[in-house]
């Protein structure tokens, strides 16, 4: 069973850079997952931010390109999502999410605060 823990959420002022990152554990051959960064907010639905595939491929949300930039290493199985240029509408919970076939992890989600 494939675990996801999120970590690196926390309160940052506008203009500002947070860098989560995700670490799966368990029975898991992470470098065949397509990786992604989903974010929610109260009341709406979970939105994709950013995704990166078994080979690299990454694809992003207009709302954040050019400023939030995911990867991952696959050597310590974690994805990682830099994120600078903060904005306010960028508060929400930031989901972590694994996906291998019929296979589809979520993490518990970290909360980003970015104060105007």
């Amino acid at each position: 069973q494939v675990q996801l823990v999120e970590s690196g959420g926390g309160l940052v002022q506008a203009g500002g850079s947070l860098r989560l990152s995700c670490a799966a554990s368990g029975s898991i051959i992470f470098s065949i997952y397509a990786m992604g960064w989903y974010r929610q907010t109260p009341g709406k639905q979970r939105d994709l931010v950013a995704t990166i595939t078994s080979l690299g491929t990454t694809n992003y949300a207009d709302s954040v390109k050019g400023r939030f930039t995911i990867s991952r290493d696959n050597a310590k199985d974690t994805v990682y999502l830099q994120m600078n240029s903060l904005k306010p509408e960028d508060t929400a919970v930031y989901y972590c999410n694994a996906n291998y076939r019929n296979l589809n992890v979520w993490g518990q989600g970290t909360l980003v605060t970015v104060s105007s």
